[in-house]
């Protein structure tokens, strides 16, 4: 018998239906030879240091730092009758073989192998590693199965860093919180985090606006301008100089240009465009994408590449073709794609990029969340532009010379919209307003409107001149879009060539969403809109907080290290006496509070009081500005004010109808409205939590239930 252990239960399902598998037990799925289970999430955490003596379940700072010689863990609350199912499988007498069928990645591997341990199984393990659960890609993962071992350097990063971010995250926390009266917590990657974010918001602060004012010429069928001058009375004299008198084209120089299509998109990537475009957080994005992944929808999601790979191009021509056909953003269908620009073996690692699998095809896309269809949609158009015409054009820049001064025109002419035509139509397509396009993904400062037929000596009589008066602007605030981007690449500046590029910034494209999320939850930042803005108890924080701890450069030299355990040129304890001896070290250097800090945490706003307990784990939920979101950070639940639910019934989600939801698993709700015909209603929402992604929602009338 074959035991396979996924990572998530709807994962199992999928993976059960490509095994024609359909006997459901409790906790599992029985087919012929085979068992399917499943972890949810980690079963098992590392135990609180109380576990390991009971004195440190005081915080002092004398037992500092902690650093276990043998590591203990413990069942997650909640889940501990799913860790017994699966200990109970691992050692049934029948099962010979075990398949870790976790998602393909570090953290995959960490949730199957603790379970694995814990249940002192010594049986033979399998790999699949696959980037999408559609049942033909199942198919061939179990036709190609891996030794288990083959993954034991995966174990040991994944391992590694875990265990440091648990000495790092508990001893800092601790020295921090003891040494200003006040829980202060800390991270390798949080910390750095913060500190961006604190930095852009400082400079904000002291940011001293300073006018300019720039001489323009009125040619009536387009404009030009001269030197951005500080001084509004030399502008005046330029302009009375000018005004009424003739123009003369000194030079013109045109250059064509060519905008390549973009790439495919990774995590990081799909989480930016969303945010720019929907406003959804890089977590939202996240769990919508791993919801597609795990209906076999979208490839996996948890991929740090843009590109794919050579055997699959057949396929990405398959999906090219449906999406030109299917899409309502298709723009121009005629052309012929270039799927040769979308494959590069050398780019992809663990997982090709982020595209829709050919499950899609005999879909009925219309049932998705509308939230997994604006992630779906957004990734097809992304293949289609990938895959598209070059966008071409040609600028144009034009001297005029007006009484001995000189002003500059531009324009841009289109010769050919290429990929940019299917962009356009997509977002067009979009009931929100989208986000101007970042300065990377555009072609330059050039003016969007063409100018005329200008040549050389060309003369303009009688214009008129103007002043514009302009000022410096602040730095922006960051977005999820534009922090996601600088933890990308934060600190790469300082780092020694030889480390990869990707290495370079803080964390990974899988937990960048869940360091965001940490920090909000923690009080140290705020959502404002679509900026995010750090309170004065994350400012403070980062005043207090060692350099070390606040410096890109560490968090993205550990990722180094972490990458060379992975390929087996670090050894896992050599990475670990580094982690000790750093922790050792800022308890060391940090024995007192700084004087000019020491009151500053004791007028931070109160934690909003629970409204009851988490369905999943039994953690008090609370209530923030985006929604109402489970205290334990390996949880997950989360219950988004913004729902596409309640928005649709016009019905804001209130503290009261949660608490309802989480102590009776219902409400009744009064004043929620048809999205069809617009008329009032009452009805009682029954909360829908399948334990994994995120909550769903049923009403209920007189007996009957619907979505």
């Amino acid at each position: 018998m074959q035991l396979i252990v996924t990572e998530k239960p709807s994962a199992g399902r999928s993976i059960a239906t490509a095994q024609g598998a359909d006997k459901k037990r409790s906790g599992y799925i029985e087919g012929d030879n085979i068992l399917i289970s499943w972890c949810a999430g980690h079963l098992l955490e590392l135990a609180a240091p109380d576990a390991y003596s009971k004195k440190y379940a005081k915080w002092r700072y004398e037992d500092l730092p902690i650093i276990p010689d043998k590591w203990l863990r413990v069942p997650t609350k909640g889940k501990e009758a799913q860790l017994k199912i699966l200990k109970d499988l691992m050692n049934r007498p029948d099962v010979d073989v075990v398949v870790n069928a976790c998602d393909s990645g570090r953290e995959g591997e960490l949730i199957f192998r603790e379970v694995y341990e814990y249940a002192r199984c010594n049986k033979k393990t399998l790999r699949l590693w696959i980037s999408s659960l559609e049942e033909a890609a199942v198919r061939a993962g179990f036709d190609s199965l891996k030794d288990g071992k083959m993954y034991d350097n995966l174990h040991a990063a994944a391992s590694c860093r875990e265990r440091a971010d648990w000495i790092v995250g508990l001893n800092c926390t601790r020295a921090m919180s003891v040494l200003y009266g006040a829980t202060l917590n800390a991270g390798r990657v949080q910390s750095p985090t913060l500190a961006m974010l604190v930095s852009r918001e400082a400079g904000i602060e002291s940011f001293i606006k300073e006018p300019f004012y720039t001489p323009m010429t009125d040619l009536t069928e387009f404009t030009a301008s001269g030197d951005k001058l500080k001084d509004r009375q030399e502008a005046e004299t330029v302009r009375a100089a000018c005004d009424g008198k003739t123009a003369v084209v000194r030079s013109v120089e045109r250059q064509k240009k060519a905008a390549a299509p973009p790439k495919l998109y990774d995590l990081t990537t799909l989480q930016r465009e969303a945010n720019r475009l929907f406003g959804f957080t890089a977590q939202q994005t996240l769990d919508y994408a791993q919801a597609l992944y795990e209906k076999a929808l979208l490839s996996y999601p948890r991929s740090d590449s843009r590109y794919l790979t050579s055997d699959m191009q057949e396929t990405a021509k398959t999906l090219v073709e449906w999406a030109k056909k299917n899409m309502n953003f298709k723009g121009s269908a005629d052309f012929e794609p270039d799927i040769g620009r979308l494959i590069d073996d050398t780019k992809v690692s663990d997982h090709h990029a982020i595209i829709p699998t050919v499950a899609v095809i005999g879909t009925d896309l219309s049932t998705l969340h509308c939230g997994e269809a604006d992630i779906l949609n957004l990734v097809a158009c992304r293949l289609l532009c990938a895959a598209a015409t070059v966008h071409a054009y040609e600028t144009v820049t034009a001297i005029l010379d007006v009484d001995r001064h000189s002003f500059v025109a531009k324009g841009k002419t289109i010769l050919a919209d290429g990929w940019k035509e299917i962009d356009r139509n997509y977002k067009d397509s979009l009931k929100t307003k989208t986000e101007p396009e970042t300065e990377t993904e555009t072609e330059g400062d050039d003016d969007d409107n063409a100018l005329p037929g200008l040549t050389e000596g060309k003369a303009f009589d009688d214009i008129r001149a103007t002043v514009k008066e302009g000022s410096t602007t602040p730095p922006k605030r960051y977005t999820e879009d534009t922090l996601l981007s600088g933890m990308e690449t934060a600190g790469s500046e300082d780092m020694p060539d030889d480390i990869e590029l990707e290495r370079k910034g803080l964390g990974t494209p899988a937990t960048r969403a869940a360091i965001i999320e940490k920090i909000i939850k923690a009080g140290f930042v705020e959502r404002q809109k679509k900026n995010l803005v750090p309170t004065d108890k994350g400012k403070n924080l980062i005043a207090v907080l060692p350099d070390e701890l606040t410096s890109p450069k560490l968090t993205a030299v550990w990722e180094h290290m972490l990458r060379q355990v992975e390929i087996g040129e670090l050894m896992s304890d050599a990475f670990m006496n580094r982690i000790a001896d750093f922790a050792r070290h800022i308890i060391k250097e940090n024995t007192t509070a700084k004087p000019e800090y020491a009151d500053l945490f004791n007028s931070g706003k109160p934690v909003s009081e629970p409204l009851g307990v988490c369905p999943r784990c039994g953690a008090p939920v609370r209530e923030a500005a985006k929604g109402f979101f489970c205290d334990s950070s390996t949880c997950g639940f989360k219950m988004w004010k913004a729902s596409r639910f309640w928005t649709a019934k016009k019905k804001p989600l209130s503290a009261t109808i949660v608490a309802a939801l989480l102590k009776e698993g219902r409400a009744a709700v009064k004043g929620l409205s048809s999205e069809k015909t617009g008329k009032k209603y009452d009805s009682v929402i029954v909360l829908d939590d399948p334990g994994d992604g995120y909550v769903n929602y049923r009403l209920e009338f007189s007996g009957r239930a619907t979505k």
